[in-house]
């Protein structure tokens, strides 16, 4: 029974989430025809990190589902989330579908589901979706853009949802980082069970980050926490992952939280152990061309930025290079050919200033 309703309210869903034009400042629109996926015409929603003409650095992708819903949420809570300090510079790819009043409701029941079922006619398309991800639009993307062919993620909600984890149990290294917001984990009788065993029994699968949520209050939610023990279960060697229950949310609702919370997790950076004998000869004081002057001490075994009457602590990613989760804050430390630090690199958002040592 509960199946049969999860379907009604995924009907009902469509019905009322029509497609929208996106229109995001600053922000590219590109179309691609599939030869893959019968000639269809796909949409591309593409938005540029903000220091991409400025520079000849190539950024991580993140493939984003169903752009012609999500497309600007995602923008801003990347927004959001890089001006935190919590992600890198992204360039954002939005995928839709193209062509002529494209019927967004139906052809992604056809691209993002891996089996056919009778309720869902046109449905059962997701591998010649993906062969036209991995041979037509990947590629695509990586020719124009400055892409970082190693640091590709999926991310989707709904039947996106399950298409991301088909992608990861059948495609293993395609991305390296995948976001899943209320996954059709049930769809025709748990075959997306089928596809994790097989990928289970792959001896050397490459290494990937998974993010996974429900809503609370959804019909789905027993199915979902089903599934994430077993995930726990098989102790996957190349797999970490996070999943979360969203407390008094929705089916939708589970976007917005989902996938902040999503690229925190898949992005988020070491905090490898650095002695106390290292980051004793970073404590002192340090001032910034401005004038200022901030003291840096050593408390429990790791670094501090005393900043008025609040501390920031620093979290390392090797024996010079240190970040912060309070705010937007890199400081990578510099030395003398004596091995006496003189000063530090201070990257803030929008800024980056050498703070000397006195």
């Amino acid at each position: 029974m509960n199946k049969l309703l999860s379907c009604f309210a995924l009907i009902l869903l469509y019905q009322v989430l029509p497609a929208q034009e996106v229109t995001i400042p600053g922000s590219q629109t590109k179309q691609i025809a599939s030869s893959l996926v019968s000639g269809q015409d796909y949409t591309l929603h593409i938005q540029l990190p903000s220091d991409y003409a400025k520079t000849d650095k190539v950024y991580p992708v993140v493939y984003l589902l169903d752009s012609q819903w999500d497309f600007p949420l995602v923008t801003t809570l990347y927004g959001e989330q890089y001006y935190d300090g919590f992600v890198p510079p992204l360039i954002i790819v939005g995928v839709t579908w193209g062509g002529d009043k494209p019927d967004a409701e139906k052809l992604r029941t056809r691209d993002y589901t891996p089996t056919h079922t009778e309720s869902f006619p046109l449905s059962g398309g997701a591998e010649k979706y993906l062969s036209f991800m991995k041979d037509e639009l990947i590629p695509f993307v990586e020719k124009n853009y400055r892409a970082d062919k190693n640091d590709r993620t999926l991310m989707g909600c709904s039947l996106g949802g399950l298409f991301t984890m088909y992608a990861l149990f059948t495609e293993p290294g395609l991305f390296q980082r995948y976001v899943a917001a209320s996954p059709a984990i049930s769809w025709d009788h748990d075959v997306l069970y089928s596809y994790e065993k097989k990928y289970a029994e792959k001896p050397f699968a490459p290494p990937a980050k998974l993010f996974l949520c429900i809503g609370g209050v959804e019909l789905s939610a027993p199915a979902f926490q089903k599934f994430v023990t077993l995930l726990r279960d098989r102790h996957h060697a190349s797999l970490t992952f996070e999943s979360r229950v969203l407390e008094n949310t929705g089916h939708s609702g589970t976007k917005g939280e989902g996938y902040a919370r999503g690229l925190q997790f898949v992005f988020k950076r070491p905090a490898i152990p650095v002695s106390d004998a290292v980051l004793d000869k970073y404590v002192g004081n340090y001032r910034l061309p401005d004038g200022t002057v901030h003291e840096i001490k050593r408390e429990n075994h790791q670094l501090v930025v005393q900043a008025g009457d609040s501390q920031i602590t620093l979290y390392s990613t090797g024996d010079h290079e240190f970040y912060a989760t309070a705010l937007f804050l890199k400081i990578k430390f510099e030395e003398d050919k004596n091995g006496h630090t003189t000063g530090a690199q201070v990257e803030t958002f929008g800024a980056t200033n050498m703070a000397k040592k006195l």
